[in-house]
């Protein structure tokens, strides 16, 4: 997030209120299991530790300062906070099998829809919560992403603007995927991701939906 701490409890209430069509977020395991909401593998840039979080506890992990005095939100603490629909990325392949204990016992194949870089848990997530709408994420990739993601029963792609091609767009959409460009936080990517006929986009910068569409926040 580029005006709260990220993934935090404050950031996503920011996001919502600014009217953002869904909450993005990113997924790992404590070393005792829990289902922490963090971007990075480990916690020195975003709090005060230091640490991966698969090496600490979730108790060690309430103790940080995420930024502001905000600490690091269980997965299930989002959920109960904001009302949008989320898009919940597995950063932590490890990770996949929490989660969809949460989707089924929540019932959340509805409001959460779940994306990964990681194509095998793109595959185990659509295996063991069956409905689910998944995204298969890439930065770099060759001219396989799409066969990929249909390999994994993707519904959507999630690729990086810098390396997006109209073409590529066309070709997902031809095989009957979406696709969402990230980051967008620029009016010139805005433009582009029009151009584009892109279904969304992954932004850092809620307030730039005054000059959006649909965007993920």
């Amino acid at each position: 997030m580029g005006v709260e701490p990220e993934n935090t409890l404050r950031s996503f209430v920011h996001a919502e209120r600014a009217g953002m069509d869904a909450i993005e977020l990113d997924l790992h395991l404590s070393k005792d299991g829990a289902l922490v909401v963090m971007h990075d593998t480990d916690v020195d840039r975003t709090t005060d530790g230091t640490g991966a979080i698969a090496e600490l506890t979730l108790a060690e992990l309430r103790e940080l300062d995420a930024g502001e005095g905000e600490r690091i939100p269980l997965f299930e603490e989002v959920l109960d906070v904001v009302r949008s629909p989320v898009q919940a990325e597995i950063k932590d392949a490890a990770a996949a099998r929490a989660l969809a204990e949460v989707m089924r016992r929540r019932s959340l194949t509805e409001r959460v829809e779940v994306s990964s870089f990681h194509d095998a848990a793109v595959a185990e997530i659509a295996d063991l919560v069956p409905g689910v709408r998944t995204v298969l994420i890439a930065s770099r990739w060759d001219d396989d992403v799409v066969d990929r993601a249909r390999a994994v029963g993707a519904a959507t792609l999630a690729l990086g603007m810098r390396r997006l091609t109209l073409e590529v767009v066309e070709r997902a959409h031809a095989e009957g995927l979406g696709v969402i460009g990230w980051l967008v936080n620029t009016e010139e990517r805005l433009r582009l991701a029009r151009a584009f006929g892109l279904q969304g986009a992954t932004t850092d910068l809620p307030e730039i939906r005054r000059a959006a569409g649909r965007f993920t926040g």
